[in-house]
């Protein structure tokens, strides 16, 4: 059973027709051409990671099905993807899981435009921590991530796309804390952080040169 196959969405959502029509809407969103980091394997990769920290959810199928939704509208063009995505979910979601789940789905998409889940919100923390986990790989690992995003964001000049990466290193960096659950913040803290600083350190020099 790969992560992001039939299997493994209908542990969440059911074997039924429209559960694998959605399924399958889901995963061509993932697909799609312009994708360069948020992808299938991006994808994957989340659910890789909130599978192994769903332990400390409360809801954790809630946060399965968050990732599954979190980027499946992602239009470099555009500045309301989670939003967008949020209401993907309630859509794609209604008469699959009970109506609770997909708002709190919902709201966990939300959650990931700033990454800062309140104090207590396990669910959130699970789901913001795995995805903001590539912040935190080898220097190589975070240099490609860093390339594929800009090649994502290609329709813009290197100015205007340094003066926005540089707001988003700015905003990851002034969090109240980068990894929420204890289980990682020790670990990846520290190295995410470095690789921020050195991003950004590029970027500033690159826009005063």
């Amino acid at each position: 059973m790969t992560l992001v196959g039939f299997e493994a969405w209908a542990e969440l959502a059911g074997d039924s027709p429209t559960s694998r029509t959605e399924w399958a809407a889901v995963v061509a969103a993932w697909g799609e051409p312009h994708r360069r980091y948020h992808d299938l394997a991006h994808l994957a990769a989340v659910l890789g990671l909130v599978g192994e920290l769903a332990g400390a959810a409360t809801d954790p199928d809630a946060v399965r099905l968050a990732a599954w939704y979190h980027d499946v509208v992602y239009d470099p063009r555009r500045g309301d993807n989670e939003a967008v995505s949020a209401e993907r979910a309630r859509a794609g979601l209604r008469g699959l899981v009970p109506a609770g789940r997909v708002e709190e789905v919902a709201r966990l998409v939300l959650l990931t435009a700033g990454h800062d889940p309140a104090p207590g919100d396990a669910n959130g923390a699970v789901l913001c921590d795995a995805d903001l986990a590539v912040l935190a790989g080898p220097p190589e690992a975070y240099a490609a991530y860093a390339s594929a995003v800009r090649e994502e964001y290609g329709h813009l000049s290197d100015a205007e796309f340094t003066a926005g990466r540089t707001a988003v290193l700015e905003h990851l960096l002034a969090l109240p804390a980068l990894y929420r659950l204890p289980a990682v913040a020790a670990e990846w803290t520290p190295r995410a952080r470095a690789n921020l600083a050195a991003e950004l350190s590029l970027l500033r020099r690159r826009a005063s040169s």
